[in-house]
């Protein structure tokens, strides 16, 4: 890691490595958050209640110029504009009161962490930071060396005529110092993508493939990895009280196995379900969770995880020893399943299906999933969202390479690919209704559970996929999406529409992948 001396002053004069309570006094006393009931704190992040995409950007520079996959969301910024802001950004922080110095680990695979030292001029960050990422013992501090390093500044805003950003915010990451500069943002979450683009662009150099993933295991020892964008139940269906979790978010999948690259999950909250989501809605009321933007009642401190008052995108961070079955290491064998998880509002994919690893290598670089309009019922299309290797802004390198592994991976431990949607059946959002979350529970249980070895298949249409015809606890007639809509025609024309849309987005990748793959989407003819 890059240091210079005004670095070193700021690290000594930081206060590092302060426990969780010690920040909790520190943030409350600074006016950074308040404290809920039964011991969350809560802060708000200001006008950024999200990630900022748009003021995300790649250091150009000579290590890695040639291995990013220039595009809309991975923009270069140049390597002089970059050194001149860092000064800024330091010599600020130099002259704050409060500065916070965590010392984390990335990856729970020994041969494949790194160490990272995230600076921060908030109290709350700090904790988000040792929630979010992998605590070393007192020995690790003894001996810690940073390998990479992230400098947040929420408190800093650029000036786009002095320092090249598009705005008063900004996301760098440079891949060659191996730092991550931040500013003109509250929204923690912008720490966790940053650190997960990093890796996922310093992995694949290893041999090892980063996945956008969620991961569990069975009690004999079947792994099972889960794929999906915001809203496809990653985390829902994961979160297994039968299967001890791995991770909800973030995995590298090496020689050895999966392993997680955090030590704590950064989970969506909005209308959290003490029924669908046992497990995180029970540790919501308990001392070290950070949560943001979440409603709360100023005279109670009561929470409302109903509310969207502040935003959709309300979130909490919390170490995964909070969930009663995680795993003790982060550590699993190689997956035996994989699932690729979408929210299909179009209604017309399979609530589940068998892929081929031709078609697994073409759904992955695909990517896709639909949200429901935001007009009134029935009056507007659903949005198609294609985003490669479900997780396109945090991987820097072409899609190939990561397809590449993916299919190696899959092929050497013989594992299944499954495609299942949780989106909607019966037809489009404001015609039919979403897949019901028994019925996609049961059948990811049945496919982790082998209970589809031998049940009969018939191939989609329009797709090519292979859908099962029987499932244990699920009606036969909800297997087959086309015979839930009451118009047949309209659901052929829905279907076409959207493999239509498959296409099209393919088109980027159509040079860089075998005809076997290229022939593996949807049809577009008839």
């Amino acid at each position: 890691m890059n240091s210079d001396p005004d670095l070193l002053e700021l690290s000594k004069r930081a206060q590092a490595n302060l426990s969780v309570p010690a920040l909790y006094e520190a943030a409350i006393r600074r006016g950074e958050c308040i404290l809920a009931s039964g011991g969350p704190l809560v802060v708000r992040t200001g006008s950024h209640t999200s990630r900022s995409p748009s003021d995300r950007f790649i250091v150009e520079e000579a290590s890695s110029k040639s291995k990013i996959w220039w595009n809309g969301h991975h923009r270069p910024f140049p390597e002089d504009r970059y050194v001149a802001l860092r000064k800024r950004v330091v010599d600020h922080l130099r002259k704050q009161e409060g500065v916070y110095l965590q010392d984390c680990f990335v990856g729970a695979d020994p041969d494949y962490r790194r160490s990272l030292r995230v600076i921060t001029d908030t109290a709350w960050q700090s904790i988000y930071a040792e929630n979010l990422f992998i605590r070393p013992t007192s020995a690790d501090l003894d001996r810690f060396r940073p390998d990479f390093l992230v400098i947040d500044a929420s408190s800093f805003a650029a000036d786009p005529a002095k320092d090249g950003t598009r705005t008063g915010t900004f996301i760098l990451i440079h891949p060659g110092r191996r730092e991550i500069l931040i500013g003109g943002t509250s929204y923690a979450g912008e720490i966790k993508a940053s650190v997960f683009a990093a890796m996922s662009y310093l992995l694949p150099e290893e041999g090892v493939l980063p996945i956008h993933a969620s991961a569990n295991v069975g009690h004999r020892g079947d792994v099972a990895v889960f794929f999906g964008l915001t809203g496809t139940g990653k985390t829902c269906l994961s979160a297994d009280p039968a299967r001890a979790l791995i991770g909800d978010d973030e995995h590298g999948w090496s020689e050895h196995g999966i392993f997680n690259l955090e030590g704590g999950c950064d989970a969506k909250l909005i209308r959290l379900s003490p029924t669908a989501e046992p497990e995180i809605y029970a540790t919501t009321r308990r001392f070290g969770w950070v949560l943001e933007n979440v409603v709360c009642d100023p005279t109670t401190r009561e929470l409302d995880l109903d509310s969207d008052e502040i935003t959709e995108n309300t979130r909490g961070v919390y170490p995964l020893d909070f969930i009663a079955n995680a795993s003790d290491t982060g550590l699993a064998g190689h997956p035996s399943n994989v699932i690729f998880l979408t929210s299909d509002a179009f209604g017309v994919l399979p609530p589940i299906s068998r892929l081929t690893p031709a078609q697994a290598s073409y759904h992955f670089m695909s990517g896709y999933t639909a949200s429901a309009p935001g007009a009134e019922a029935g009056t507007a299309e659903p949005s198609a969202t294609f985003s490669a290797c479900y997780g396109a802004p945090f991987m820097p390198r072409h899609p190939g390479e990561y397809a590449k592994l993916l299919a190696d991976r899959i092929a050497r431990h013989r594992a299944t690919v499954w495609l299942v949607n949780t989106g909607w059946t019966g037809g489009p959002f404001g015609v039919g209704h979403r897949v019901r979350i028994q019925y996609t529970r049961a059948m990811v249980r049945a496919a982790l559970e082998g209970k589809f070895t031998g049940v009969p298949t018939v191939t989609d249409g329009v797709f090519g996929i292979e859908v099962p015809t029987a499932c244990p606890d699920v009606p036969a007639e909800v297997l087959q999406p086309r015979a839930t809509w009451a118009s047949k025609p309209t659901y052929n024309a829905q279907a076409r529409k959207l493999a239509h849309m498959f296409a099209e987005n393919f088109e980027q990748f159509a040079g860089g992948v075998s005809p076997e793959v290229l022939a593996a989407g949807p049809r577009t003819d008839g």
